[in-house]
């Protein structure tokens, strides 16, 4: 029997993460196979019973792992996201959670033919739009911006106020009159509020004391961080039901925005571990759909779920962002984004068997009518976010344009090139002689430090994909690596590679700190410059049958560097040590050509058989 249940829980753990790097292969959001994966294991294949596996322990391990991905949230929320758009996230997350609460209760009610209290309590449940869902959404499509940050903001505050607001209809319903339950739930409302934001700002400035006076060592930080966590969810929660989901929100956007302490490695850590949550969950999510509770479900649910979604959810955004400077391409997006995710789920269950023991015998069609809203919108909108943000035009996936961090000669000679052949570039430095060089020469460009919050948040994103690291300092380009790998992701962050001292070692930052490693072993910044002189000239050959790469070579040698291969799909290949990617027919060569002290008496380096571009 042990072995048993050792073997389905790490069947759910290889499960989810074999579908995350699947979906991240074929570029499709990877809710919707684990969703698949859940189903094929539960209700088609039978072998995975969550209820049966977990027992009583379901419930509460559901309700923690939610409170760490809404942790982790929250350390990932910034109030400057905020900036100019503040307005609308507070309307969206209350007239139009107020406005999605009526609608949904007032289709509850004469769609499906719930009761008052009942179709009231469904409506609380499902204004929530979990980050759970939203979340693998926004990193799967990489959006950037003012939509980011709102759709990042609401999906995490509107799981605990979602939460809250089911709690405080419950309140009402359990009270025997409507007076005497608008009291206590005004005040159930008040020590919600309280007590999560006291909790919250405690527990974070409890970590933030241990961790500036150095009396937390390094290897305890995550450790004592979710320690932290877990104390103030489970302190407000027994004060409070479902109020600690609010405490640790508020504890990670508190963390999120102090400037005392360093909380990098924090979340690092509680990234991985959302991650590995979320993969877990949403199996454990679809398992549970049996047959057997699906069974009443009619075509009033299906019309209740569509109400939700064409309905419900645009006429709350379109009230939240009116007036504001938000395009209609972008409101149609938000429009078009309102999944329910496992804070839904959880509660739904919890809510249901309590208006069970008051005498509401139809609660118990609650959860069955929360899965399927979970799964329909999960699915349909998981399955749809990419070809919508495609066909609005508001993203780009596997976008192939290069943020140079570096605008000196030989860097603007090669952003040049690159965007005459229609790859958007982006260039940022320090020097505003160099800038100014980039502007006159027509190329997007922002004066200042690349290592700088402000600079980061000013670059416009638009069609990037990669970042290359490229200025004289070793450790800067080591460190906008390490910054911009949160945006660009390891595989496409690069950096030039190291100088030899002068005892004969290389100049080496651990591959942990560093980025993949540009062009080829000894093109260090200093070999470049000397290569490409005062005046760079960059050569752009077209590759044919007659004339391939291997001609190419022994036409030019050692007179010219290939720095960017350009594919006949279009797309972009940096030329790095560890993949120094061999060009086909078709392809265009974007190489510096040697400085003509370097390379001789030829400086055209005319090719007899390939196309120059």
């Amino acid at each position: 029997m042990a072995h048993a249940t050792v073997l389905q829980l790490v069947a759910i753990l290889v499960l989810g993460i074999l579908a995350q790097w699947i979906a991240w292969r074929i570029r499709i959001p990877s809710i919707v196979l684990l969703l698949a994966v859940g189903i094929l294991a539960g209700p088609v294949g039978g072998w995975l019973n969550p209820d049966d596996l977990l027992g009583e322990l379901l419930l509460p391990t559901v309700s923690l792992s939610v409170a760490v991905i809404l942790y982790e949230g929250g350390l990932n929320l910034r109030f400057r996201e905020l900036q100019n758009i503040g307005g609308v996230f507070l309307r969206m997350i209350t007239l139009g959670v107020v406005i999605s609460w009526v609608i949904g209760a007032v289709a509850a009610r004469y769609v499906l033919g719930f009761p008052w209290a009942i179709a009231t309590l469904l409506g609380a449940i499902l204004v929530v739009t979990g980050p759970t869902v939203i979340g693998p959404i926004l990193r799967h499509l990489r959006l950037r911006g003012r939509l980011n940050a709102l759709l990042k903001w609401e999906g995490i505050a509107v799981d605990p106020l979602g939460a809250t607001l089911a709690v405080l209809v419950f309140t009402v319903i359990q009270a025997d009159a409507i007076r005497s339950g608008l009291a206590e739930a005004a005040l159930g409302l008040g020590m919600t509020l309280g007590a999560g934001i006291i909790a919250g700002i405690a527990a974070a400035s409890l970590l933030v004391l241990g961790l500036s006076r150095y009396v937390v060592p390094d290897s305890l930080h995550n450790p004592v961080s979710l320690m932290l966590m877990f104390a103030a969810f489970a302190v407000v929660n027994s004060l409070q039901e479902e109020s600690g989901l609010l405490a640790v929100t508020v504890m990670g956007i508190t963390l999120a925005n102090q400037n005392r302490v360093s909380i990098r490695h924090v979340v690092e850590f509680k990234e991985t571990l959302s991650v590995l949550l979320i993969s877990c969950l949403f199996i454990i999510l679809a398992a549970r759909l049996q047959p057997a509770e699906l069974s009443g479900l009619g075509r009033g649910h299906i019309a209740f779920v569509a109400i939700m979604i064409v309905v419900a959810r645009p006429v709350s955004v379109l009230a939240a962002t009116w007036g504001s400077m938000l395009t209609w391409k972008e409101r149609c997006f938000l429009s078009w984004m309102a999944p329910r995710g496992i804070v839904a789920a959880a509660i739904s269950s919890v809510f249901s068997a309590g208006l069970v023991t008051v005498g509401y015998s139809r609660a118990t069609e609650i959860v069955p009518a929360v899965f399927l809203v979970v799964f329909v919108t999960v699915l349909l909108y998981g399955a749809s976010a990419v070809p919508l943000a495609r066909w609005l035009g508001i993203v780009q996936l596997d976008p192939q344009g290069i943020l140079f961090v570096g605008a000196h000669p030989w860097a603007r000679a090669s952003a040049q090139a690159l965007f005459e052949q229609g790859v958007p570039v982006f260039l940022v430095d320090t020097n505003p002689e160099n800038i100014r060089d980039a502007r006159m020469s027509g190329l997007p460009c922002l004066h200042g430090s690349a290592l700088a919050d402000e600079t980061q948040e000013q670059i416009v994103y638009d069609g990037l994909g990669k970042m290359l690291a490229v200025t004289p300092n070793n450790e800067v380009n080591s460190l906008a690596c390490l910054k911009y790998s949160e945006i660009f992701g390891r595989r496409d962050v690069y950096q030039l590679p190291f100088a030899l001292s002068k005892e004969g070692r290389h100049e080496v930052v651990s591959q942990e700190h560093r980025g993949r490693l540009l062009f080829g072993r000894g093109l260090t910044f200093s070999g470049l410059d000397d290569l490409a002189g005062s005046h760079p000239r960059i050569k752009k050959t077209r590759l044919t049958a007659e004339f391939d790469y291997g001609a190419f070579q022994k036409e030019h040698g050692d007179s010219v560097i290939p720095l960017f291969v350009i594919d006949r799909y279009g797309l972009v290949h940096v030329r790095t040590v560890d993949d120094p990617a061999r060009p086909d027919a078709g392809d265009l060569v974007i190489s510096i050509v040697r400085h003509q002290s370097e390379a001789g008496p030829d400086p055209e380096l005319p090719a007899t058989d390939g196309t120059e571009v």
